[in-house]
C-alpha cells in the first residue's frame, strides 16, 4: 500500500490503520490498536521518499483517553512527519469527539501537522482548530450540496425550500464564488428540484468556496490573535436556517 501511494506520488500518505466502528467494546479497541500500530510501523520501514512526499501516523483509541495517548506517544516515538486522528465522526457524540481532539492536542507534537479525518460541518472545522487541528478532509460540503443543503455565512440554506421559489437575490449576496455572481437562488431552486446536474455543480461550487474562505478567515483570526472572538461569532450563526 505506501508502495503504491509512493508510485501514486502523493504529497501526504496515510500509514495503514483500522477504524474501529462505533460503538463498540474497549476489548476491540484494544486489539484494533494493536494491529493500527503494527501497520503503522511496517508502513513507515517501507517509506522512502522523504524529499518530496510525507508519511502519516494516524492516531486510533475510540473513545479512550488512555488507548489514544497510548498510540500518540508510541507514534510520536516513530517520528512521523505529521499524525493524523482518526476514528471520529464515525458515531460518537459531538461532545466526545471534542473532548478527544482537546485530549491530544496537549499530547501531539506542535511543530508537526495535525490532520482530522473525515470532518465535517464548519462548526466542527472552528472548533476543531480550537484544538490544535491543521488539516480536514470530509465529503459533506459537496455531498450535502448536491442534495441542496448549502453552508452560508448566515447559516444552512435549504435551497428546495418554497420560500426560494421567487427569490432572485444570490444564495450570498456577500460570496464572490461563481455561483453567486451569476445565479439566483429561484433559478438554483428550479434545477435542484428538477435534478438538474448543473444545480447540483452551482450549490458544489459555492459551498466548496465557502469552506475555503472560511479557513482563510479562520487563518487570518489567529494571526491577529482573535481566534476566540471569531469563532464565537461564527458559532452564533452557522447552525441556524436562513430564512
Amino acid at each position: 500500500m505506501i508502495e503504491i501511494q509512493q508510485a501514486l506520488g502523493a504529497d501526504i500518505i496515510m500509514s495503514f490503520d483500522e477504524c474501529p466502528p462505533y460503538p463498540t467494546t474497549r476489548e476491540y479497541v484494544e486489539k484494533s490498536l494493536k494491529l493500527t500500530l503494527n501497520w503503522a510501523e511496517r508502513g513507515l520501514k517501507s517509506f522512502t521518499n522523504h524529499e518530496s512526499q510525507a508519511l502519516f501516523g494516524i492516531v486510533q483509541g475510540g473513545v479512550y483517553e488512555d488507548l489514544r495517548e497510548n498510540c500518540a506517544r508510541e507514534l510520536i516515538d516513530m517520528d512521523f512527519p505529521g499524525y493524523s486522528i482518526g476514528g471520529l465522526a464515525v458515531g460518537e457524540k459531538k461532545p466526545d469527539m471534542l473532548r478527544i481532539t482537546a485530549f491530544l492536542n496537549d499530547i501531539l507534537p506542535e511543530h508537526k501537522p495535525r490532520y482530522l479525518m473525515g470532518v465535517g460541518t464548519p462548526a466542527d472545522l472552528l472548533n476543531n482548530i480550537a484544538n490544535g487541528v491543521d488539516m480536514f478532509d470530509c465529503v459533506m460540503p459537496t455531498r450535502n450540496a448536491r442534495k441542496g443543503s448549502i453552508f452560508t455565512r448566515y447559516g444552512k440554506m435549504i435551497i428546495k425550500a418554497a420560500r426560494y421559489k421567487e427569490d432572485l437575490r444570490p444564495i450570498d449576496d456577500k460570496c464572490n464564488c461563481y455561483t453567486c455572481q451569476h445565479f439566483s437562488r429561484a433559478y438554483i431552486r428550479h434545477l435542484i428540484t428538477m435534478n438538474e446536474i448543473l444545480g447540483m455543480r452551482l450549490t458544489t461550487i459555492h459551498s466548496l468556496f465557502f469552506y475555503q474562505e472560511l479557513m482563510q478567515l479562520a487563518r487570518q483570526a489567529i494571526l491577529e490573535d482573535r481566534f476566540d472572538t471569531f469563532l464565537a461569532e461564527m458559532l452564533s450563526v452557522l447552525d441556524r436556517i436562513v430564512e
